[in-house]
C-alpha cells in the first residue's frame, strides 16, 4: 500500500506488536513517543506499511517537512522478517517521500541501521545522546531555590498556557519539541504515566517579570513498561529570557529527588550531542552516556 494519513485499528494494533517485538529484542524502542501516539490519534504523520502474505512486517512513520525543519522518518521491522530488505525499502521510500532535507532516525544506531545507512549512502546529520545515572549514588544535591523564585508542582489545566509558552520559546529551534499545542499537553496529561506531582514549575517573583511568571519547568516521566521501572528527565524547558539563573539545575535536581523518592533505581534523559553546555551540566550531576540515536540523511548521489 502507499502512504496514508491514518491507520485502521487492525493495522495500528499490528504495528504496536512490531514495536513491542523489536523493543524486546533490541533493548530499546525503534520509534519514539510521537510516532507511537500517531498510530491511534490524529496528527500530521504519514504511514507506510510493508506486508508479506497480508501480514504487516514493516512500518515507516513520516512527519512531513514544516518551516525550516525537514521531514523526519522512523522505521520498524518485525525481527522475524529482518535481513530481507524490508528496512532498506522502507527507509528509501521515506526519504524519497520526505523530499530534500529528510532524515530517518536510527534509535540506538544498531548494526542493522548502520548497514542500511551504508547501503543507501546516508550520513549522520544529528546525534541524540541517552544519558543515565543511578539515583542512589552519587548523592543528589539539595534543592536550593534562589531568591525571587518559587517552586511548585502542576496545579491543573490552568498552568497549560504558561507551559506551552515556555516550551515553545525554549525549543523554537527543535524539530520535535518545538511548536507544541494544547493537543500535545492533553495527550500526555491523560497518559497512564502522568503524575502531576512529577511536573515541577518555577515562577519568578521579581517585579520586572510580573507577578508569578512561569520561567521554567521540569516534566518527569516513569517508564513502567520495562522489567525494572526507570525514571526520565522528560522535558526541562527554561524561558530564554530567564537563562543564566541556574533554573535548569534547580528544576533537574528537584525532579531527580522526586524520582528517587518514588523508589526508582535509575534515571535517563536525552540531550543533543552538540549541546555542549547541557552535556557538561548533566555530567556534573552524575549522568553518563548510555547510547546514541542517530538521524541519517541523504548525501549526494544517494537515494
Amino acid at each position: 500500500m502507499g502512504w496514508s494519513s491514518a491507520l485502521d485499528a487492525d493495522s495500528a494494533r499490528r504495528i504496536g506488536e512490531l514495536v513491542e517485538a523489536a523493543t524486546a529484542l533490541d533493548g530499546g524502542t525503534p520509534i519514539d513517543e510521537q510516532a507511537v501516539l500517531s498510530l491511534t490519534t490524529e496528527s500530521d504523520a504519514l504511514h507506510l506499511t510493508h506486508s508479506v502474505d497480508d501480514t504487516i512486517v514493516g512500518y515507516a512513520n513520516l512527519i512531513p517537512a514544516h518551516g525550516e525543519h525537514g521531514a523526519m522518518a522512523e522505521v520498524v521491522v518485525d525481527p522475524a522478517a529482518r535481513g530481507n530488505g524490508v528496512g532498506t525499502d522502507l527507509v528509501r521510500a521515506a526519504l524519497s517521500e520526505g523530499g530534500p532535507g529528510a532524515r530517518v532516525w536510527a534509535h540506538g544506531d544498531l548494526p542493522a541501521a548502520r548497514a542500511i545507512a551504508s547501503k543507501l549512502n546516508l550520513s549522520s546529520a544529528r546525534e541524540l545522546l541517552q544519558l543515565r545515572r543511578p539515583l542512589a549514588a552519587p548523592e543528589l544535591p539539595d534543592v536550593v531555590v534562589p531568591e525571587g523564585i518559587s517552586l511548585r508542582t502542576y496545579g491543573g489545566t490552568g498552568d497549560d498556557a504558561d507551559i506551552l509558552r515556555v516550551n515553545n520559546a525554549a525549543f523554537s529551534w527543535h524539530p520535535e519539541q518545538g511548536g507544541w499545542t494544547q493537543a500535545e499537553i492533553d495527550e500526555r496529561r491523560t497518559a497512564d504515566w502522568f503524575d502531576p506531582e512529577g511536573l515541577f514549575l518555577a515562577f519568578s517573583e521579581n517585579a520586572a517579570d510580573g507577578p508569578q511568571r512561569l520561567v521554567g519547568f521540569h516534566w518527569t516521566k516513569v517508564h513502567s513498561e520495562t522489567d525494572s521501572p526507570i525514571g526520565e528527565v522528560y522535558v526541562v524547558a527554561i524561558d530564554p529570557a530567564a537563562q543564566g539563573r541556574g533554573l535548569g539545575r534547580l528544576l533537574t535536581v528537584a525532579g531527580l529527588r522526586y524520582l528517587r523518592d518514588r523508589g526508582l533505581a535509575e534515571v535517563l534523559l536525552y540531550v543533543e550531542a552538540d549541546n555542549v553546555a547541557a552535556v557538561h551540566t548533566y555530567g556534573r550531576l552524575g549522568f553518563e552516556r548510555f547510547h546514541v540515536d542517530v538521524a541519517y540523511a541523504t548525501t549526494s548521489h544517494s537515494v
